[in-house]
């Protein structure tokens, strides 16, 4: 199958969130969707304290043409897909433009040194407050929340990944992403095909 043309080519996505959030298994799902598309995509993993909640960032690259490198020069994002609203933040300083796109997970997840009370977490209106103003389009998306009634919060995973692909930001069908959540979940298929769609339910 031949790509559709893109917007932007490359086209640049990342994926932030705190170690133990499963954001390497959302961007396998994505990149792989959009392979089985006919897409170019290079994957760049970052890993800070992983095992104690650190910081874990994955670079998307989508190209119609070629293999690119794997990491997103600094400044040049086009989406930004944050599974935690602080990191999500620091994500923009550094990757943001006058053109990104925000999709963000607003349910924080303390450091050890928050818990401990060796620092203070931002306080939440101000932390999308600023999300908001760094981006040229922002859509929060009550993903936790909405995966807990299905009775897992490991779910807001495919909440997320349904409000990215509901989007429209990325050239990607609904049915190549479900075929990939088939075959990665097959013993919980249907919760998670649940969760994508309320995904596209709550980006409207």
């Amino acid at each position: 199958m031949s790509a559709r043309p893109l917007n932007r080519d490359p086209l640049n996505l990342i994926v932030t969130g705190v170690g133990g959030q499963g954001n390497v298994m959302i961007s396998l799902i994505v990149g792989n969707a959009l392979v089985s598309e006919g897409y170019f995509v290079t994957v760049g993993e970052t890993y800070g304290m992983s095992q104690r909640g650190g910081p874990v960032m994955s670079h998307l690259r989508v190209s119609g043409e070629r293999q690119h490198s794997p990491f997103i020069p600094e400044g040049c994002a086009d989406v930004i897909l944050g599974m935690e609203p602080a990191e999500t933040l620091r994500m923009l300083g550094r990757y943001g433009n006058l053109r990104v796109v925000t999709i963000v997970n607003p349910r924080p997840i303390y450091s050890i040194d928050v818990t401990a009370g060796l620092a203070e977490y931002p306080e939440m209106s101000q932390l999308l407050e600023a999300i908001e103003e760094l981006s040229a389009q922002t859509w929060i998306i009550n993903a936790t929340e909405e995966a807990q009634k299905l009775g897992d919060p490991m779910f807001a995973n495919a909440i997320l990944i349904g409000a990215l692909i509901g989007s429209g930001l990325l050239p990607v069908d609904r049915a190549a992403v479900e075929g990939v959540l088939s075959d990665t979940f097959p013993k919980q298929i249907d919760t998670n095909l649940a969760a994508f769609s309320k995904g596209f339910e709550l980006l409207q």
